[in-house]
């Protein structure tokens, strides 16, 4: 039995047992995911066994471990972290059967399955394939689903239907909401979740009827109820999968305004969002430090970009502007999107894309990288040192919302930053000693630029792995290597450093 070989509660820091009793437990709910490609495949006339034996292999795997630790159940804050990683480990794993079982030539690799499904479940947005439209459109489907579940975050929704998860859930959303402490929008914290999800739900369905309202007038001819479903998931989910090779420049710009309104709101805190669009408080944002400079970020991002258009006549008009703001948008929400090739702008141009994937959106949000809150608190953080220094004397707190933010939180954040930096100077340092070593021309910019847009979630990059461009050309251990950026990018990386500690073993 498999209970029989982990180790007792109490015998380490960490409850294996439990831990991996839940990783089961989410797989095994997962399995009913793939129905749902699968009715993809039906009406297309496409094969749907590589579907249902996913499912099959899914669910019972998940069965297999439940059952095999059903004797550990409880589930604490410090389990919190190590059922998070298995969890975005395992998830690619069988999110890539269909890719590997259909056969689909750019993704028969395992490598570069895994790849595509990692960053489907995490909603990076990069992928390995050169020709996307030529993929079976129930293939297409599964992997925009894959951004959708993975958006919000399967942790949550794990949170909302498994009522064990009593005393870890806390620390299992936290992990997914990364920043400031969660805020309860009901008695309990798995009520909490279900009405995030619940919300994320409505904005989808919201993305969902108004993409394919466009259609059926003719305001967008190119958009059909597959193409406003498949786009409403990896909008919402600011994930940037398309099922066009042009990604949104396929559609017409009325899609592409709507889809910057979905991705700003995707962008914002989904606690705030929700006591806004359900309760009517609007105090929720007007006074909230960060949705303000999330807003001062993207407006900021946006007249750079229209500038440097216009500067460099590369475009003009409403085309400048709506390039402008959409590529602003989209890069520092970290969706990832493109509506034209930003990869023939000027160099500054480009620079200004780098710099923005570093912003992310909020806490809280659908969004990865930095995050824009500990960007604010940094700042202050720095500020109060350059006083301190001139006034060593004074007592100088450092405030979020005219709330005192506790040292430990603050020095939390310095951490996750400078660990961050030193991830993507090392994740693009590797891709450009491993393309040295074989026959790839990359430049520097465009391996940092590769790194950091899978650190961040992003998903393109620059040269050819820009916005209708492929990683395809990165070797297996390139691919490895952007991978495992994704894979902590996803998890913020603490929970991941917290496993490599000894203290979390040892209790």
């Amino acid at each position: 039995m498999l209970a029989a070989r982990l180790p007792r509660p109490g015998a380490l820091g960490v409850d294996v047992g439990s831990a991996v009793n839940l990783v089961g437990a989410v797989l095994k709910y997962l399995g009913a995911a793939f129905l749902f490609p699968a009715t993809i495949a039906l009406g297309s006339d496409e094969p749907v066994w590589p579907f249902l034996v996913s499912a099959v292999i899914t669910g019972g795997s998940g069965l297999a471990l439940e059952r095999g630790t059903r004797g550990q159940q409880v589930i604490g804050p410090r389990e919190g972290f190590l059922v998070v990683a298995l969890i975005w480990l395992a998830l690619p794993v069988f999110g890539a059967l269909p890719y590997v079982l259909a056969d689909e030539p750019q993704l028969a690799r395992p490598v570069d399955a895994y790849f595509e499904a990692m960053s489907g479940f995490t909603a990076t947005g990069a992928t390995v394939l050169t020709d996307i439209e030529a993929v079976d459109s129930s293939l297409l489907m599964w992997r925009q689903f894959t951004q959708w579940l993975g958006g919000m975050g399967i942790i949550v929704l794990a949170v909302a239907i498994l009522p064990r998860l009593r005393i870890g859930g806390r620390q299992l959303l936290q992990t997914e909401l990364a920043g400031p402490e969660v805020e309860n929008l009901s008695a309990t914290i798995r009520e909490t979740a279900r009405r995030l999800w619940v919300l994320y739900v409505a904005l989808t369905l919201a993305a969902i009827a108004i993409f394919t309202l466009y259609g059926w007038t003719g305001a967008d001819p190119a958009m059909n109820l597959f193409q406003a479903s498949a786009h409403a998931f990896s909008t919402l989910a600011i994930g940037g999968f398309s099922t066009e090779n042009e990604s949104a420049a396929a559609f017409a710009g009325v899609t592409q305004w709507t889809m910057i309104l979905f991705l700003v709101l995707a962008g914002i805190n989904f606690l705030r969002l929700y006591l806004v669009l359900v309760r009517g408080r609007l105090r929720a944002v007007s006074r909230d430090d960060e949705f303000r400079l999330y807003l001062a970020f993207l407006v900021g991002g946006s007249v750079l970009l229209l500038l440097e258009l216009l500067g460099g006549d590369l475009t003009g008009g409403g085309d400048a502007v709506r390039n402008a703001v959409f590529q602003a948008v989209s890069i520092m929400t970290t969706a990832g999107f493109a509506t034209a090739d930003y990869t023939q702008w000027s160099a500054l141009a480009e620079l200004t894309l780098l710099l923005l994937m570093f912003l992310g959106a909020s806490a809280g949000s659908t969004g990865g990288s930095i995050k824009v809150i500990r960007h604010l608190l940094m700042f202050r953080i720095i500020r109060r040192e350059l006083e301190q220094t001139v006034h060593q004397e004074i007592v100088v707190p450092v405030r979020f919302n005219r709330a005192v933010v506790d040292d430990r939180a603050l020095r939390g954040i310095v951490a996750f930053i400078v660990l961050y930096i030193g991830l993507f100077a090392l994740g693009g340092l590797g891709l450009v000693l491993d393309a040295k070593r074989g026959t790839l021309e990359v430049q520097s910019f465009e391996a940092l630029g590769a790194a950091a847009a899978c650190l961040g979630n992003v998903g393109p990059g620059f040269g050819f792995a820009g916005p209708f461009g492929s990683y395809a050309p990165f070797s297996d251990l390139s691919t490895g290597v952007l991978t495992g950026l994704m894979w902590l990018g996803r998890l913020e990386i603490i929970p991941v450093a917290v496993l490599l500690t000894r203290g979390y073993w040892r209790g």
